[in-house]
This record gives C-alpha cells, structure tokens and sequence, in this order.
C-alpha cells in the first residue's frame, strides 16, 4: 500500500508544475503586505465571521452576463454552471493557494497497486438545504450516488464521459443502459449489469474506494473536478430530473450555500457555517447580480464602490490608469496555465449557404490553405488587443500550455521530444508561399476566390469583437482579399457553445480548453474522437476533425495519424517519461499539419478587485480557481502595487 503523502508527492512532482507556476509563492495570512498599503485588521476586510472584529457581515457583489441554464454540477461542462459546484460542494482533495495538494473530506488516503484501487477515509461533514440549516450527514455513499446519477443515460451528464476508461466498469454500465443487453451501432453487445460492478464503493459511511479500469496517472489530482463531487442520494431519487433546477432543489456541504437563484435577476451564496471548514471561510455573503450590459456597467459601478469587481476592457485601461481617481483602483488577475485559447478549423460546417460551406470544405481540406492562415496569424497584434505592454508573455507555440505538467525528470512537457522543437508560428514569407501553393492547388479543384472564412464571436465576452477585427485586418491585408474573406458574426450571448462551435456554424474561430486533470492528455480531449464500427464518437468535438476521415478526404490520413498517436500514448500507463514524450508526438502532429493553430493562454485582464488574487486556491485543472473559500473582502481596491507585492510573495 502506498500511503498519502507519498502517492501525493509523486503526482505532484512529476506531473503538476505547482510550485513552479507563474504567479506562484508564498503569503501571509492572504492579505498582501502592509508596505502595499493594507490594513492591520485582516487586510482591512469587514468581517463578522472570523476575518476581523466587525459585527458587519462581509457582502462580496459583483456582476454577471451569461446566465446558468443548471445549477446541476453533475451534468454540467460548463465554466458558468460549474460555479455552484465549485463553492458550494467540497471535494476530496483540495489545492491551497501555492497549487499544492491538501486534505478535504478525505483526511487520508491510499493506492493499492495490485487491485488498482484507491481508499479515502471520510472527515465528519453535514449537508445544509438553501436556508443553511443541517439536513443530514455527509457519507460515503453519496459519493456513490452521485456516480450512478452522472452514469444514468436519462440524466444526460456531460460529465460521464469523464469516467469511461477510467472507473472500473463505468462504461460498461452507462453502456447497459442504453441498449440493455442488445448490440450498438458497432456492433458491440453491451449487457445490462448492475451498478455494484461499477467502480466505486461505500466500505461504510467514512471509507470510499474506487477502483480503476487501468492504472491512471492522474487520478489523483482529477478530484477536484466536478465529475468526482458528491450529493446527496435520497434527494436526487426524489427529484431526478429535477434535480439542480432551483437553490431549494439540491444540498450543499461546501464552503457557501445557494440561498437564491433568480435566473437573469441574481444569485446570492451565503456562509455555510456548518462547514468543517468554516474558520477559513471569510466572506458572509456573495452577490452575483444579473446585467446583460455587465462590462459595460461595472467600471462606472467600481467608481460608485457599488460593486467589488469588474474587468477594465482594453478601451477604457489608458484612462484609468492615468485618471487619479482611478489609477490605484487597477491590478490583475492572478496568471494561469489552466487554460489554453486555440484556433480551430472546422472539417463539418454547417452554416448558411450564403458563407458557401462546400466550398469551405474544399479549401480547409488542404493542407497549405491551413497552413497559410497558420502561418499568417500574427499572434501578437491580437493579444496586444487585451494586453498591450506585453502580449509575447502569453503567446503559445503549443497547445498545451508552458509550465502545466513536467516529466519524472522534472522536465516542462512542452520542451520534451517533438514539443522541444515548436516555435513561433508566424512567418510571413511562408504564409505567402502557403497561399500561393494553395491558390494553385484550390483552383484546379473548382475553389472560388475569396474563400469566405466566417469567425464568429461571443458578445458578452470581454473584447472578443475587437480580436476578431485586428485578425481580420491583419490576415487579408497579409494574405490578400483575392485570397480570403473573413466575415466576423456575433453570436448569441446566452448558450453560444451550443448554438455556434457545437453546432459547427463557424469556420474558423478560437476556441479554448481548460485542463480537468494534470496529466497532458487532458490537452487531447477537445480533439480526440474515438472510432467504433459504424464510425466516431462526434461527442462535443472541437473541429469535427473526424469528418476529414469518414469522408475520406485529403485531410484524413493525418487526422487518422493523430488519432493513433493519442492512442499509443494513452496505452502508456506507468512510465511517466515515455508516456509525455508518446504525447508530444501526437500533439506535433496537430501543430506540423496545422489541424490546429496554438495560440495563448489567458492574458490576465485588468481587474478593479477587492480581492487578493494570490489568496484563492490554485491548480491548473478541476475548478480550483473558481473557489472563494480563503478569499478576503478588503476595505478597498486592490492597486497594481499592491498586486505585484502579493504577486512576489
């Protein structure tokens, strides 16, 4: 048996940049330096439970846009709807604010190499209803019946995908639910087995195990993902569907409670005080209040002091920072690797004719036509939209962020094997010679010139109009509006994943990823699609790379050459160093081919904050980031002194 601390160290070590992450280091009590300007009373927070003598409770308001179409964690994939779940449901394990592994309800824990089985023995914990009063005991088994729920076709979990190949036998019981004991479209003959063959059990009310369906890596640190939270059993029976479609139709064991949800009015958190963690929970109420016109509203809202954060778009940074009422009210937010922003190709358009999909389909087919615009993508003019200073600090070469996961070797993944030799993608002189190449080849095909190339964009996301308009100007006076037409769209606000990238009405758009667990092959979900007999999983594919394949197109060999890549490196179970090099060469083989373009991780917007950002907890994957717990309310605005001083603690 390896124990805890042991297992802990390993994955961590060899797999999680967490110390080494930029922005990383360590704090004192969470409230920056007193040289920064803070208060002695706990950063000068206002605080009735446990952050300062205050008798005021400590109300934490901001705005939103983008409403939550569930409050239902486990079936969610979504950032938005997955905040509920982030800070209202405790996870086994969690990440403090250095990024290092702790305890959360499992106090212990270990690995039984032979039986591939993880055991966690459970701490004392209570789940409250939406008015925080104590509703029942947290146990085991709710582990337990949360992974029947998400396993559960009728529930229609985004989420369960996550476990297939992983959990023991998960697979195999969603699958026996769906064609109960008759063949799939492939074929394969999948019997309806009982659930006590699935993976994960309840030893009694304190001791969990799962047990795995091969040996995984980074099992470990996938916990702190939603896919692995509890809830409560005999309340999901009752309510089924129902379950997570109001603030009175679930229970909570985390740091806050869900008090209200007013969808397109507010949602209001509140302090779950009978949180073993409790003591380290400093704000007594959040409030996220609904606005369509968010950005725009909350910078004159921060002037007023109505509201504790807001993001400072790029039309607006200068002003600020050169206004003396509002210079000291900007920082930023802390750095992050968790995320990764990629253009995408779409291989399965499926928009209007007056953007002439058949016609796409032929040019994005062709290798040099992507590797033009690969190439004719200046990455840096469309970061400086949201970071002017220094826009090369963000700049991907990779899709895998830079300083995510390291080998056993303590090597940065994005330096070993094929990855080590990826560098700058823009290069104007082989854009041309691509186009040119292309313009040849695409003729002789029947190609009409301009190709029209539509990008559409999220209008509730910060600046995202104003990228789309510098790589629009900067592409076609690079490559030639004799060469392409890039027509830019905005899409809806509310469900754009659904309506525009899922639904491929788009050619060629960014797109991103945040990693759920630490391990590079989190960084091939968005792209893999696994093949059965009667074709691929399509799943919510980034790209519909597939198609390239099943229609059999010049495309289809590389695409079938990453595919197999994926699948020699994820075989490779143990060895930690073969298994990221097996994986930088499948990667390579996206990027050699421009099947994707890498592009940036997320530039860290200019933020008026009353939070310190180096008191959240952190980790690359899972949902971390999104937690309030050990956050502080101060009596005022963060400043960029301030921040750099918190930054290099």
């Amino acid at each position: 048996m390896k124990k805890k601390n042991m297992v802990a160290w390993m994955l961590c070590a060899a797999m999680v940049a967490s110390a080494a992450l930029t922005g990383c280091g360590g704090k004192s009590g969470g409230s920056g330096t007193q040289a920064a300007g803070e208060s002695t009373n706990a950063g000068g927070q206002k605080d009735g439970n446990g952050g300062s003598d205050s008798a005021d409770p400590v109300v934490y308001k901001r705005l939103y846009s983008s409403e939550s179409s569930t409050l239902n964690y486990l079936v969610t994939s979504t950032i938005e709807e997955q905040r509920v779940g982030a800070n209202c449901i405790d996870t086994l394990v969690e990440y403090d604010s250095e990024g290092q592994l702790k305890e959360g309800l499992a106090t212990e824990w270990n690995y039984d190499e032979a039986s591939m089985t993880w055991t966690f023995k459970l701490r004392d914990a209570k789940w409250v209803d939406h008015t925080g009063a104590e509703v029942a005991d947290v146990t085991a088994q709710d582990f337990v019946d949360a992974m029947k729920y998400e396993l559960t076709p009728e529930y229609e979990s985004a989420n369960a995908q996550n476990l297939f190949g992983v959990i023991a036998n998960a697979k195999e019981y969603y699958n026996g639910q769906v064609y109960n004991g008759g063949a799939d479209e492939d074929g394969t003959t999948w019997p309806a087995i009982d659930f006590s063959e699935v993976g994960v059990k309840a030893v009694d009310d304190h001791t969990l195990t799962y047990t795995l369906a091969k040996e995984v890596p980074y099992f470990i640190s996938s916990l702190v993902y939603v896919v692995y939270m509890p809830a409560y059993g005999p309340q999901m029976e009752e309510l089924g569907k129902e379950f997570g479609t109001a603030a009175d139709k679930m229970y909570y064991n985390g740091a806050f409670y869900l008090a209200e949800f007013s969808p397109q009015e507010r949602q209001v958190y509140k302090k779950n005080t009978s949180n073993y963690d409790a003591a380290n929970v400093f704000i007594d109420e959040i409030q996220r209040i609904y606005n369509a016109e968010a950005d725009t509203l909350g910078p004159e809202m921060i002037k007023r002091g109505e509201v504790d954060w807001a993001e400072i778009s790029a039309d607006l940074l200068d002003d600020w920072l050169s206004g003396e009422d509002t210079k000291n009210l900007v920082s930023r937010e802390r750095p992050s690797t968790s995320y990764s922003y990629f253009y995408c190709f779409n291989f399965d358009p499926q928009f209007g004719d007056e953007y002439e999909p058949d016609n796409w389909r032929k040019a994005v087919n062709n290798e040099n036509f992507r590797k033009a615009l690969f190439a004719g993508l200046d990455k840096t003019k469309e970061v400086a939209v949201l970071e002017p200073n220094a826009p090369e600090d963000y700049i991907l070469s990779t899709v895998t962020p830079f300083d995510f996961a390291y080998n056993a070797d303590g090597k940065d993944y994005t330096t070993v094997g094929a990855m080590a030799s990826m560098g700058n993608t823009f290069d104007e002189a082989k854009a041309k010679e691509y186009k040119d190449a292309a313009m040849t080849e695409l003729a002789a095909e029947g190609v009409t010139f301009p190709v029209k190339v539509l990008m559409p964009y999220n209008p509730s996301v910060v600046d995202w109009d104003k990228e789309c308009q510098v790589v629009e100007q900067q592409m076609e006076a690079l490559l030639g509006s004799d060469f392409i037409d890039i027509i830019i769209e905005a899409g809806p606000t509310d469900n754009f994943l659904t309506e525009i990238r899922r639904s491929g009405k788009y050619a060629f758009m960014k797109c991103g990823w945040g990693a759920d667990y630490a391990d590079p092959e989190t960084w091939t979900d968005p792209f893999y699609q696994s093949k059965g007999e009667s074709g691929y999983d399509p799943g919510y594919k980034y790209g519909f790379m597939a198609n390239a394949i099943t229609e059999g197109t010049p495309t289809a060999p590389v695409v079938q050459e990453y595919f197999d890549k994926v699948d020699a490196a994820k075989a490779i179970t143990i060895d930690t160093n073969p298994r990221f090099e097996a994986f930088a060469e499948a990667e390579a083989v996206l990027i050699d081919h421009a099947l994707v373009i890498p592009f940036s991780i997320t530039v860290s917007p200019y933020i008026a904050t009353k939070l310190n950002e180096f008191d959240a907890q952190y980790a690359p994957f899972g949902v971390s980031r999104m937690r309030f717990k050990g956050q502080k309310v101060l009596d005022h605005y963060v400043s960029m002194e301030e921040y750099e001083a918190n930054k290099g603690n």
